[in-house]
């Protein structure tokens, strides 16, 4: 059965997002991102085994295909390229009950409802399945208990508030499967539930 890898960046107080416009992230959509280049092809190394993206509505509303689309046609030598090529290459399925049909290209839309939707794309052929989308997404598919690995990625930044993705309002025991530090100052940590 495929993976259903949640990967999300995050301060080092547990903040997805913040309520200030604040530049926190090292990796910004922009050009200017701060990630080294060892982290950069770590993460496209890991990003090599996906064969589909779950998408929220609001993220692909919010440009995110657009953007790699962009960035896969006019950056080649950008280190970023590899992922930016993947995100067009692979399949994405994006969930909502608003969209009924997709304006993106190998862009499905579902709306059978979280857990029956995931549940089919883990059944299916295929590699790992990569989700991407703001903290009510992920809360939601953390809360229905989908996610089968968990890569946060670490910013070295304190934020005070913001939203959050573990506010489940329950206990949940994870398992380490590894933890790396970079140059650029971020620290991925992967993890599985423990059972």
């Amino acid at each position: 059965m495929r993976k259903l890898i949640l990967q999300m960046q995050m301060s080092v107080d547990g903040f997805v997002g913040a309520f200030e416009n604040h530049h926190w992230q090292l990796w910004e959509w922009g050009d200017g991102s701060a990630w080294d280049d060892e982290l950069k092809k770590d993460f496209n190394a890991i990003f090599a085994g996906i064969d589909t993206i779950l998408l929220s509505r609001k993220m692909v509303e919010e440009g995110y295909l657009t953007h790699w689309g962009n960035a896969a046609r006019n950056y080649p030598r950008d280190p970023f390229y590899a992922f930016a090529q993947r995100v067009v290459d692979v399949d994405k399925v994006v969930l909502s009950d608003r969209l009924k049909t997709s304006r993106w290209e190998r862009t499905t839309v579902a709306s059978g409802g979280l857990p029956r939707e995931v549940n089919a794309l883990k059944k299916a052929r295929g590699g790992d399945i990569a989700v991407f989308g703001g903290a009510a997404f992920a809360s939601a598919l953390i809360a229905a208990g989908l996610i089968d690995e968990f890569q946060l990625f670490i910013n070295p930044a304190v934020l005070g508030e913001g939203r959050r993705i573990f506010d489940l309002g329950g206990f949940q025991k994870l398992r380490l499967l590894g933890s790396r530090a970079y140059a650029c100052g971020m620290v991925v940590n992967r993890y599985a539930p423990a059972g």
